[in-house]
């Protein structure tokens, strides 16, 4: 079952269902399996959860560091956690060779440096190797299986234990244009790939225990990009995205959303069926969507940078019936939003933080703070957590006024997601890999 949706509909039977899990023998689900957490919207804790966490609030290259570790050549995946054991996606800068690490959670050795993929002729990056590479995807981990994924060059489920393949996949092709991003998702027996290329965009479901295609279904959205002026579009740059699918709960029906260029999808995750599409005119879509049960919010992508709040419920093309409010005002065009008793927050590429009505989308503070965003932000212990391309976090109290915490400085900048497990931070900048962990409670 896949997490999201099994918490949002067993939210009263979590404990009773743990229980049962247990005494079954099936191991747990992972403190950070994916993306952006275990609900993949940035939450640390599920819903209902009012155990404070612990995390540290202060720390430098000096305080509240228990280990530093290298890792080699770059990558830009979040980390992913189960049983003290942390595993991340590397790749030599030419992306050649394609590395899976897996790093111990207690003391930061490296347990598993595996190289899973070579190839003499990868994709160039172009002009976006600057904010790109080759192990960009962050991989998905959930009882005893690790599936990495680096785009179209090569997808995997390794064993956790040793970091051998189970089973692989190379022929998933697409042309990602300026290096792949888009992360792996989780629904019961599958796992959910999105390809977005320049040349051909399609999501793809493999079947967890042998990596076979069970679905396989195109983008439908008409591109009538053939006599637009431009290089940008000559090369397909218009009909590509990064974006990573969130799966939700609409009415008892598991509902994929998905962010692409020129629309945004709900898919049906058991059979690929197209249920709604919503277009705009934007592309290389990044965020991942948040949800609040009623309303999808997607950001379009790099050229208009607007948000949309969508209404879930609908059938086939909803741009003029299903789009409940737009918004541009300093969207990150990188970072995902994080969604919070009924506020949006959003940090910009150009510095600034911003925070919205969810249901309304009016602007209830918008301000500067410094700082490139690309990673992004988690929520626990009444903070919110925000990490910047220089190495600089930012710790907000939410609310309808900004109100900021705490600065913490290290010496790389974060383009990865940061991840939890227990009381420690887990931060990858573009060099290493850190636990970040306060001894007791600390002051704000």
């Amino acid at each position: 079952m896949d997490g999201r949706v099994g918490q949002r509909d067993w939210r009263c039977l979590t404990v009773p269902l743990v229980a049962w899990l247990l005494a079954a023998g099936i191991p747990a689900r992972a403190d950070w399996p994916e993306f952006r957490g275990p609900q993949g919207d940035g939450h640390v804790s599920g819903p209902g959860e009012s155990k404070p966490v612990g995390l540290p609030l202060h720390w430098d290259e000096t305080k509240n560091i228990k280990w530093k570790t290298p890792i080699p050549f770059h990558g830009q995946s979040t980390p992913v956690i189960a049983e003290g054991k942390i595993w991340v996606t590397t790749a030599t800068e030419d992306g050649t060779d394609l590395y899976a690490l897996c790093v111990d959670a207690g003391s930061g050795k490296v347990l598993v440096n595996e190289k899973v993929f070579h190839t003499d002729q990868p994709e160039p990056l172009g002009n976006g190797k600057g904010m790109n590479c080759y192990a960009t995807p962050t991989p998905l981990l959930e009882q005893g299986k690790v599936y990495v994924h680096f785009g179209s060059p090569f997808t995997a489920c390794l064993d956790a234990a040793t970091g051998k393949a189970l089973w692989q996949r190379e022929d998933l092709h697409c042309r990602h244009y300026r290096g792949p991003s888009s992360s792996v998702v989780s629904f019961e027996n599958l796992i959910v790939l999105t390809f977005d290329g320049a040349d051909q965009q399609y999501l793809v479901a493999l079947d967890k225990a042998t990596g076979k295609t069970v679905w396989q279904t195109k983008r439908s959205v008409a591109w009538n990009d053939e006599n637009v002026p431009g290089q940008m579009a000559r090369d397909g740059d218009q009909r590509k995205a990064h974006g990573t699918p969130l799966v939700v709960s609409v009415k008892g029906n598991p509902l994929l959303l998905s962010a692409g260029a020129k629309a945004a999808y709900g898919y049906n995750p058991r059979t690929g069926e197209e249920i709604w599409r919503v277009q705009y005119p934007d592309f290389s879509t990044a965020p991942r969507p948040v949800f609040n049960g009623n309303l999808a919010y997607f950001v379009t992508g790099m050229t208009k940078g607007e948000m949309l709040a969508v209404k879930t419920d609908g059938t086939g093309d909803i741009t003029e019936t299903g789009i409940v409010w737009r918004n541009k005002n300093h969207i990150g065009k990188y970072a995902s939003p994080l969604l919070l008793d009924g506020l949006i927050y959003t940090v910009a590429d150009e510095a600034f933080m911003t925070c919205l009505e969810a249901a309304t989308g009016t602007v209830v503070w918008s301000e500067r703070v410094g700082g490139k965003f690309a990673a992004s932000p988690i929520y626990a212990d009444g903070r919110i957590y925000f990490f910047d391309r220089a190495g600089l976090a930012t710790v907000i109290k939410p609310g309808r006024e900004l109100k900021v915490l705490a600065t913490n400085k290290l010496e790389s900048g974060f383009m990865a997601s940061p991840a939890t497990s227990g009381k420690a931070l887990y931060l990858r900048t573009l060099t290493h890999l850190y636990r970040v962990e306060a001894a007791g409670p600390e002051a704000e």
